[in-house]
């Protein structure tokens, strides 16, 4: 029942567009949204909208603002919880390991992270909370979030329109596509995840 909630198409058709800027919202910066399928939502969505199910426009100009404002939101979070969050206690919506994981994705790659971030499940959604708790500079913060937002959505939303324009009957092929981007999107976490455990082996 729960997978069923989670299903994009299920989503799209159920809470139409105001459904779906919220969870693009939720995901980019409330620290409860990092369950959320952001990626496969867009992805799905775009698809629909080349099928004449949502209209393209409103679609991408409200997900793209949505996405920034949720990473607004987790920046400002992150700026006045600050180093307390490395010391909240571990619950069923909080987790330590996703903190630190997204911490150490920052430090490696610093003002850019905010970009990359955008395209890693998890780490996305904490990456604008450690911005925050970094004290980093609210415009350059910004600058790198409308960029990120912008790549994020539209890549995701206009590659949906893209596929369901060129591919005959494109729900064939929505959940091998689906399962799809969940590999790629999740390759980067799995490759830290063996990469430290090898570490910690040596």
């Amino acid at each position: 029942m729960i997978s069923q909630y989670l299903d994009p198409k299920f989503i799209i058709e159920t809470l139409g567009l105001v459904g779906i800027f919220t969870l693009v919202f939720a995901e980019s910066g409330l620290f409860f949204g990092f369950f959320l399928p952001g990626d496969t939502l867009l992805f799905t969505a775009g698809l629909l909208s080349s099928q004449n199910i949502l209209s393209l426009t409103p679609l991408l100009l409200g997900s793209i603002v949505a996405a920034i404002l949720g990473d607004s939101i987790g920046y400002a979070f992150g700026k006045k919880i600050g180093p307390k969050l490395f010391i909240k206690e571990h619950s069923f919506f909080w987790n330590k390991d996703h903190i630190q994981k997204s911490h150490k994705f920052f430090e490696q790659y610093g003002k850019k992270a905010i970009i990359l971030a955008r395209f890693m499940p998890i780490v996305r959604t904490f990456t604008p909370i450690l911005a925050g708790v970094g004290q980093m500079e609210y415009s350059t913060f910004l600058r790198y979030n409308v960029i990120g937002g912008v790549l994020w959505v539209g890549g995701l939303l206009l590659g949906g329109y893209f596929f369901g324009s060129v591919i005959p009957n494109p729900d064939r092929y929505l959940f091998p596509v689906i399962v799809l981007i969940l590999i790629l999107s999740t390759l980067p976490v799995l490759k830290e995840f063996f990469f430290n455990k090898r570490r910690s082996l040596e």
